[in-house]
């Protein structure tokens, strides 16, 4: 059983001369391991369009990184900083949108010194950003307010700081606010990066694309609990983070075409692939007439008594009727025993120790994920956010 899994047998030692700290000079210059066929092989990123074959369609998570570190100072001088998780009351990408008011579930670093007065920030212009401790619990619930028309985003691009990873353990710098950062990022809400992305640059899309694959684009906005580590023994003690997801009619509709042709659908990113499979689970949902919402035990639990392609028509019909957009919050877990749907092959970085990541990358090549990382480890391969790159393909 999937819920019994244990997650002391998806563990690894990381030594911290491993983490890449900093990005490459160049974003495809890093390396990139391939798994395929039980067999290894190292490759530059470069080499990845050369990788694919033709008749590939790729999916990619075009989530814009937000400036999500607030850092608020008292008149005593205490700095108490406030990470910006989700939005309480709405969707990432509405509250963006918000002006002169907004509610978020934060984390709060100094919090203890926070005896609930209004902390003040003076920005530009003479717009001045106040915040509020509503609720004080596991997530702070943080009242914004701000004088003027700036959107909730134009405050964080003026106020905020890029949301690097705590394993880095260092302040951002200047070249982090364009390399955290995908180049085909566009829509913002996420506070973490979806890193296996960070990979690509204009050249190596164009590659892609002169070989003929097909690209296409979703949007899932990366929380903070992406870098949750599994704390229970088992993984069905685990509460999954939810996130939320957007995908277009265009997208469905790509996707409908690779399934119907018999075409290999390769993610970028796990949150891509979070996003590619979760619609299978959302389109039974859909036909059965539940809240569109996946929920963590949905592959292991819901029937499927619809073919792929009757879900992906029915999803397609259903964003029709709703402005072209399909929106749902997945918390979907993919772990050893996970029955994968659409996609073949997965471009990702190298995961933590006892993450849910680690688990996802188990499901699709199995008990060889220890092979992959050793191999990884042992060939100066650079590991998590900032790190060296790998290809996966369904074992």
């Amino acid at each position: 059983m999937v819920k019994d899994l244990r997650i002391e047998d998806f563990t690894y030692d990381l030594p911290e001369s491993k983490i890449a700290l900093h990005p490459l000079e160049k974003r495809d210059g890093s390396k990139l391991l391939q798994y395929k066929s039980e067999r290894i092989t190292d490759h530059n990123f470069t080499d990845i369009s050369n990788l694919l074959p033709e008749s590939v369609g790729l999916f990619m998570n075009n989530s814009k990184v937000i400036y999500a570190r607030l850092n608020f100072f008292k008149a005593t001088g205490a700095r108490i900083e406030i990470f910006c998780l989700e939005p309480s009351d709405t969707d990432p990408g509405s509250a963006m949108t918000y002006t002169q008011s907004g509610k978020w579930n934060c984390l709060i670093g100094n919090k203890k010194r926070w005896k609930g007065e209004v902390l003040e920030l003076q920005l530009e212009n003479d717009v001045v950003l106040k915040a509020k401790l509503l609720e004080s619990a596991e997530n702070n619930v943080v009242q914004f307010e701000w004088n003027g028309n700036l959107t909730f985003a134009e405050i964080l691009e003026k106020a905020g700081k890029v949301p690097l990873p705590p394993y880095l353990n260092r302040e951002a710098e200047a070249n982090d606010y364009d390399r955290y950062q995908t180049v085909y990022s566009k829509i913002q809400g996420s506070v973490a990066a979806p890193t296996a992305g960070l990979h690509f640059t204009d050249n190596v899309l164009d590659s892609l694309r002169k070989r003929n694959i097909s690209i296409s684009e979703f949007t899932l906005h990366v929380g903070a609990g992406t870098f949750r580590p599994v704390k229970s023994d088992t993984i069905g003690e685990h509460d999954m983070h939810q996130e939320y997801a957007e995908v277009s009619t265009e997208a469905l509709e790509h996707l409908l075409h690779l399934v119907k042709a018999q075409r290999p659908i390769i993610c970028v990113g796990t949150t891509t692939l979070r996003t590619v499979e979760s619609l299978f689970w959302v389109g039974i949902r859909c036909l059965t007439n539940k809240s569109i919402d996946v929920q963590q035990w949905d592959p292991y639990e819901l029937k499927a008594h619809f073919n792929k392609q009757e879900i992906l028509e029915a999803l397609i019909d259903f964003c029709l009727k709703t402005n072209n957009k399909l929106y749902f919050k997945t918390g979907i877990i993919i772990a050893p025993g996970y029955p994968f749907q659409f996609m073949n092959g997965l471009i990702t970085n190298f995961h933590q120790p006892n993450s849910t990541l680690l688990l996802l990358v188990s499901a699709i090549i199995g008990e060889n994920w220890k092979a992959v990382y050793n191999h990884a480890l042992e060939n100066d391969y650079r590991f998590l956010s900032y790190g060296d790159s790998s290809l996966l393909w369904l074992s």
